[in-house]
This record gives structure tokens, sequence and C-alpha cells, in this order.
């Protein structure tokens, strides 16, 4: 009986010829009938794919047997079967597309001059020992932090994350530049970029939240720091840690709480909004 699974993962180090990689990462993901997005580019790759248990494994296998690749951190989910429409394998100038990638510089160990690297536990010590000094920083884009943020976490105005240069350039997160800053986002690969960004704009003491909001919510579910579900890009649209999961966000027909989007292109000039079942229901009646 197929058992869906999904991998998320990423690794920065310089890639000589990412149309070479490309091309071999198409065959391999084929070959074992997996769907998703890999983007590549002289700085890395960025993974999100999906298909049988027993083939996702064949191709982490494979994946890892690339030395530059070896060590991936891969972040595992359930699927549903049919989580993406198709296989898409590309190059581009940046596997998270911040419109910066002169300002990226990565080697063997990763980008350089990013943000310190913390497990869940210790993002728990630095709260429990700086308390206040300690702010959170969205990395995601603004839309995703209505079900599911840090709390009290700072949220900037964005729809891309080709919106936070501007962001972090117009001067408005300035106060916080002698603050203690811990970035997050989904697996942690925009997280690596924005750090080194606001690193290089006088951000004093920056962290990174090692593997993301995925990697925290495996160790610490529902009952740390995390509130509500957290947005996916693939079919699912959003996961949950527990059942004791909060309700964030709110039905944009009647207010009521929901983590439900639904596609609506032409509704606000929003593609994705937040839509509870009955409301939707309703409109299909």
């Amino acid at each position: 009986m197929a058992v869906p699974k999904i991998v998320l993962f990423y690794v920065f180090t310089p890639l000589a010829d990412p149309e070479a990689i490309r091309l071999w990462q198409y065959t391999l993901a084929e070959a074992h009938n997996l769907t998703g997005r890999i983007l590549v580019s002289e700085h890395g790759i960025n993974a999100t794919v999906g298909g049988d248990i027993r083939d996702v494994k064949r191709y982490v296998k494979g994946t890892r047997g690339y030395a530059p690749f070896r060590d991936a951190d891969i972040k595992w989910s359930d699927g549903l079967g049919d989580d993406f429409p198709r296989l898409s394998v590309k190059v581009r100038s940046e596997i998270v597309t911040f419109g910066a990638p002169g300002e990226l510089k990565v080697d063997a160990d990763g980008v350089v001059g990013g943000g310190t690297h913390l497990a869940p536990e210790e993002v728990h010590r630095l709260v429990e020992g700086r308390g206040d000094d300690v702010v959170f920083f969205d990395g995601r884009n603004a839309f995703e932090a209505e079900i599911g943020r840090f709390k009290d976490a700072v949220v900037p105005d964005v729809s891309t994350t080709r919106d936070f240069v501007h962001e972090l350039d117009s001067g408005k997160y300035d106060h916080l530049k002698d603050r203690a800053v811990v970035t997050y986002c989904t697996g942690g690969v925009r997280c690596e970029v924005l750090s080194s960004l606001m690193r290089a704009r006088g951000f004093e003491e920056v962290y990174q939240m090692d593997g993301g909001i995925v990697r925290y919510g495996e160790t610490f579910g529902d009952t740390g720091l995390w509130e509500g579900s957290l947005y996916v890009f693939d079919k699912r649209m959003n996961i949950e840690f527990s059942d004791q999961a909060k309700t964030l966000g709110r039905c944009t027909e009647c207010g009521g709480p929901t983590s439900r989007y639904e596609n609506l292109p032409d509704d606000r000039d929003r593609e994705l909004v937040l839509v509870c079942d009955r409301c939707a229901e309703n409109r299909t009646l």
C-alpha cells in the first residue's frame, strides 16, 4: 500500500555547473515518480518533493550520494499522494528569490555572514535567559503568519520575499538592531538569506531557527512558543503539529476562526484568502 511522504531540504554550497545539477536532479526525481519543485543556482539547491515513501527514500539516498549534499537536513512529513501537480526542476539566479543574488556569498560551509543557528532547545534557553530582549522576526510572506506565528513575533508587511530588502532598507526595523533577533521561516532556507541581509545592514545579534518552524514543531509541538498552523506550499495548504493547535486565522467573509486557505484569484486582489468551511460550503450551494 502506497504511503505518501513529502521531503523538504536545502543546501547552500557553491555549484560550478547548476545546469548539470538540474539535469541530474530531474532524472533522479523522475525515475522515482516524484513530483514537486526543485530550484538550483550557483548558491545551492532548494527542494520540496513528494511521492511514495519507498521512492522518496531512494531519491534522498541518491541525492546524498553527491558529496556537497551529503549532510542535507531532510525534513519529512505526511503527504496526500497528489500534493504537487507535476515535477519542476529549474535553474535560477537564487534558490530563494530575494532579488539580491549579488549580496549572497556562500562557501562549502554554507552562507557566509549569516545568523547563528539555534536548535529549538537553544531558542528556548535564549528566551529564558534574555526575556524581552529577544524578538522573533518572521521571514515568510505576511499572509502565512495569519494562521501561525511565534508569540509576539514581528511580521514584516511583505507579499513576496522580494519585498524584504526594501523593508529592511526602509528603517522601520532599525530599533531592533541592538536586540537579539531570531529569524524563522518554514524550513530554514529563507532565514539563511534573510539573516545575512540583516547582518549586512547593521543588525548586531541575529540568529536563525535551525530547521525552521518544521523542526521546532517536531520538537515542541504546540507546547512551546509557536502558535497556530503552518502554511505549506502544496495541496495540503497547512499542517498542524498536534490536535492542541490554536486557530489564529479569521475567515474573510464571516470573521470566524479558520486555518483554511482557498484560491480566489479575483477576490480582493489576493491569490489566497482565508475562508471557513461553512462559508465555502454556502458559496457552492
